[in-house]
């Protein structure tokens, strides 16, 4: 029994593996159009590190006084799921996609491709300022940012999906943290 479980196990990651280069020739042969790939470039850069989520944190915490806590916990929410990402990249170590005449079209910090860490630190961004930045803003830059790492060739989907789904549990920690720093003084 034992046998068959672990042969039904590697016939399901094989099954995804095959499911997730498709996915990734799919998006990549789809997305060539100049536009599409200069705007991914750029939310590929910007997205680098966390860099836009944080910098948009610190500059909402130096204009917006009154609400200085909560902008700074956002932040730490996002950083804080950036480095959970990059930890848990070192442990799993999924090289990036290397599939000939689909060379990626951005250069990377580094080598490995699970979970994307661009797609924790905008989905948990998304979620930890909600109500501080505007949700469409935030929701609609996180999903371009995810999407990006596609077209640019960098991530598998799963990659993504992952990523995604751990900033979304992250930022919805975090925001019970930002909500504490909302409640008025006495409370």
């Amino acid at each position: 029994m034992a046998f068959g479980g672990a042969f039904a196990t590697g016939q399901v990651v094989k099954n995804v593996g095959a499911s997730d280069v498709a996915l990734y020739r799919g998006v990549r042969g789809r997305t060539g159009h100049p536009v599409v790939q200069r705007t991914s470039k750029a939310l590929s850069f910007a997205g680098e590190h966390a860099g836009v989520w944080l910098a948009a944190g610190l500059v909402g915490a130096a204009v917006d006084r009154d609400r200085r806590p909560e902008w700074l916990r956002a932040t730490a929410t996002v950083a804080g799921a950036h480095v959970a990402s990059m930890v848990i990249k070192r442990v799993v170590r999924r090289p990036r996609p290397a599939i000939a005449g689909l060379e990626p079209t951005v250069r990377t910090a580094g080598r490995h491709s699970f979970p994307s860490s661009h797609s924790v630190s905008s989905a948990a961004a998304a979620v930890a300022f909600h109500g501080l930045l505007p949700t469409a803003v935030t929701g609609t830059a996180a999903a371009a940012t995810c999407f990006s790492r596609l077209v640019v060739g960098v991530h598998y989907p799963s990659d993504v999906a992952a990523g995604a789904t751990m900033g979304l549990a992250a930022g919805g920690l975090g925001r019970a943290w930002v909500r504490r720093a909302e409640r008025p003084k006495g409370f």
